[in-house]
């Protein structure tokens, strides 16, 4: 046992206080994504917390047991999105996945990940540059409309999976830092591309750097950027999650600005709500100063059409295009008419509505590493509602999301684009 008892019991109490509100009515059944694939009523938002109301008991009983269940969740918010008592379902099982982390301490392969990689930006982009390099001598190219790559080896741990490969170039390679002053817009943002469109998706980046350049908006983008922190605080590693938090709360603090935009629904939910949520732990002044910064920002999409109030000619021919609701991006920032409304401004583009375009891709970060087989289930019905709509292109505003269904997209040979948002709007500067 790693933890500090009365640590531990501080964190059970106030998980405690938060569980009250949870009346077992069974609304998150009809929407989370995984139960409706396993029916298993561990795996529903209601019984979590049920485990969780006994959580001292358990973990002590059957710690791995109570780790299973709790990693056997997308984080999507469906059921927080639907529950009528308002109970806050992420919030709960993030803290609940620090604590039972905190008692039994984090796996070797874990604590590499965060500890020896993720926390040192430095060392991460050396790593992940020198892969982009030698992925080719294990990889070939699946589906070249999608640009996706397989395997050249049957592993069973890859289970078929179709991914992205890394650029040959990152973002931060392909584009100088920026720390320009506002044009006509009379605005001046901060931007924080995130590790995916970094490392997978710079274009996605470019796009994003081209509208706001052409809206004469002033970029602070620096050197040295950190990962939001999701990945470690998932997997309840708060200790490299608040190291995160730190270097990019130092790194944005240098310079004033009037948003922090990022173009990963992902980044913006973690930044906007999981950062001050998670730093009661942290002296008054460092609450007050994340909380200054995590109200700062703001989705991409969200952006351009609220603040810079892009307006063109609504579209209604052209290439069909249909677009996908990342889980953090409608259903924890309530964004969903903004990317709708960039998407239609492009002239050349005919939005067509996929059924369900709210329903989780079954992606969840590393859910889809634990429990591919689920992940994939949930991903081809995203699918197939894509390719339903009859659209030449799938448009999201989540590089996750992107990942995940160009994977489903590629195994079934589908001819779909998949793109961000930023990228069709970018098309009509």
């Amino acid at each position: 046992m790693t933890a500090d008892v009365h640590q531990l019991a501080k964190m059970l109490h106030e998980l405690d206080d938060q569980m009250v509100a949870c009346m077992k009515c069974g609304m998150c059944q009809a929407v989370c994504p995984v139960f409706a694939e396993t029916m298993n009523e561990g795996d529903v938002a209601r019984g979590k917390i049920a485990l969780l109301e006994n959580l001292s008991h358990e973990m002590i009983k059957d710690p791995e047991g109570v780790q299973e269940k709790l990693n056997m969740c997308l984080l999507c918010g469906s059921c927080a999105a639907n529950c009528p008592s308002g109970v806050k379902v992420l919030d709960i099982f993030l803290k609940a996945r620090v604590i039972v982390n905190t008692y039994m301490g984090l796996p070797a392969v874990k604590k590499a990940i965060f500890q020896g990689l993720l926390t040192k930006p430095g060392v991460f982009n050396s790593v992940m540059d020198l892969a982009s390099k030698f992925q080719g001598v294990f990889t070939k190219p699946a589906n070249e409309v999608i640009g996706s790559s397989c395997s050249r080896i049957d592993l069973a741990a890859i289970e078929g999976r179709h991914f992205m490969p890394l650029a040959k170039k990152s973002l931060r390679k392909l584009e100088p830092s920026r720390n320009t002053r506002p044009g006509k817009s009379g605005y001046r943002v901060a931007f924080f591309p995130g590790c995916v469109i970094d490392k997978i998706f710079p274009h996605v980046g470019q796009a994003v750097l081209k509208a706001l350049t052409h809206h004469e908006v002033g970029i602070y983008m620096p050197t040295g950027q950190a990962c939001c922190g999701i990945p470690a605080l998932a997997s309840g590693d708060k200790g490299s999650f608040d190291k995160l938090v730190k270097r990019n709360l130092e790194i944005f603090e240098k310079e004033n600005f009037d948003y922090l935009l990022t173009a990963c629904a992902t980044c913006t939910a973690t930044m906007h709500e999981l950062w001050p949520l998670m730093s009661g732990d942290k002296t008054q002044s460092m609450q007050d100063r994340i909380a200054a910064m995590s109200a700062k920002v703001m989705d991409v999409n969200q952006f351009m059409v609220d603040v810079l109030k892009v307006s063109m000619p609504v579209s209604g021919h052209g290439t069909k295009v249909t677009y996908h609701d990342p889980c953090h991006l409608k259903k924890s920032m309530k964004v969903f008419e903004q990317p709708r409304a960039l998407l239609k401004s492009n002239p050349n583009v005919e939005l067509v509505e996929m059924a369900d375009a709210d329903r989780c891709c079954g992606c969840g970060g590393s859910f889809n590493l634990q429990h591919y087989s689920v992940s994939k289930s949930i991903g081809d019905q995203k699918r197939d509602n894509i390719v339903a709509s009859g659209a030449q292109v799938v448009a999201t505003g989540c590089p996750a999301c992107m990942l995940q269904i160009s994977d489903m997209l590629s195994q079934h040979k589908d001819q779909i684009a998949v793109k961000h948002v930023m990228e069709i709007y970018a098309e009509t500067l």
